[in-house]
């Protein structure tokens, strides 16, 4: 829409995500497609090795369930370290990647330009920041200028560790405002960088109240709730912030989605998730993902032994 805003192109209902409708792809039901995005380089341990990650990630494109990959996520410091292993591997088809921007705004040209120039390799689906928990316009205005209109700005506003923090959540909405795509933080090192179910709630029901796609990252490792024996946090899962989607979508009013959304988020019955997931149609699972764009692990392989265990494979 030539000479709108962001956030009018947004509300104009040009799709930012994955095309969830059509027939399973190679055993990938349309609900699930592109769900998964690599989040393997942005671990919060120790440096990755480029050329293991890259081919941990062609490998898993290349199984049985790589339809459930969306992008890798590789920081903007790493990028020309990417070009160099995939000139060597020479991919069967261009790698879609979301730039998360580790070296400040002022880098976001230059990196488009590099995947522009290595189009054959790269397909740059996201540009992903991190903003303050209080994030305001005039940062916001900030994003548009460095990320072109073609290419999705996905903004995760740090949330404090004291739960229920009112400026967080002020923030998000500044963000889908202005038409970006907000990113909840799901975990880390720490006890406090797992959200509680109070602050996920909100940010979901902010999100399809606003009819905005949102993604999700790091922490979601599993795909349902469950409690870590070694560290003793708690993960959400990534079926139950799903579910509690196609609910929200559903529910007729604020409370209901409310109220729907906090007790999916503690459900630890995965077979009761994937029940759920299972009835969902073409026309809702459309919807569904027309607002959870994606949600990023450190643990791809993973994802589709859990699904298929769970019969949705």
């Amino acid at each position: 829409m030539p000479g709108a805003s962001r956030g009018e192109r947004y509300r104009a209902g040009v799709s930012t995500v994955p095309e969830a409708g059509g027939a399973p792809v190679d055993g990938v039901p349309p609900l699930l497609r592109a769900i998964v995005d690599d989040a393997a380089l942005v671990d919060e341990g120790p440096r990755p090795d480029m050329a293991t990650v890259v081919n941990a990630h062609l490998d898993a494109r290349a199984a049985d369930a790589g339809g459930l990959l969306g992008s890798l996520v590789v920081p903007v410091s790493r990028l020309s370290e990417l070009v160099a292993v995939l000139v060597k591997r020479r991919p069967a088809a261009p790698v879609p990647v979301a730039l998360s921007v580790d070296t400040g705004l002022g880098g976001v040209p230059k990196a488009l330009s590099l995947t522009s120039s290595r189009a054959a390799l790269l397909d740059p689906r996201t540009v992903e920041m991190p903003a303050p928990h209080d994030v305001d316009t005039v940062w916001l205005e900030r994003v548009t200028e460095f990320v072109p209109d073609d290419v999705v700005a996905v903004v995760e506003p740090r949330r404090p560790d004291a739960e229920g923090s009112s400026d967080w959540l002020d923030g998000v909405r500044r963000v889908v405002e202005h038409g970006c795509r907000p990113k909840l933080r799901c975990g880390g090192g720490r006890a406090g960088a797992f959200p509680g179910v109070r602050d996920v709630a909100g940010f979901l029901a902010l999100a399809v109240g606003a009819g905005r796609s949102f993604t999700a990252s790091i922490g979601l490792q599993s795909a349902v709730r469950h409690t870590d024996p070694d560290t003793g946090f708690t993960h959400h899962g990534w079926m139950n912030l799903l579910v509690a989607t196609v609910r929200a979508l559903a529910a007729r009013t604020d409370a209901d989605v409310a109220g729907d959304i906090d007790e999916v988020l503690r459900i630890t019955d995965g077979d009761a998730l994937a029940a759920e997931l299972g009835g969902v149609g073409p026309e809702a699972a459309v919807r569904v993902r027309s607002l959870f764009s994606s949600f990023g692990s450190t643990a791809i392989a993973g994802q589709g032994h859990e699904l298929a265990r769970l019969g949705l494979l």
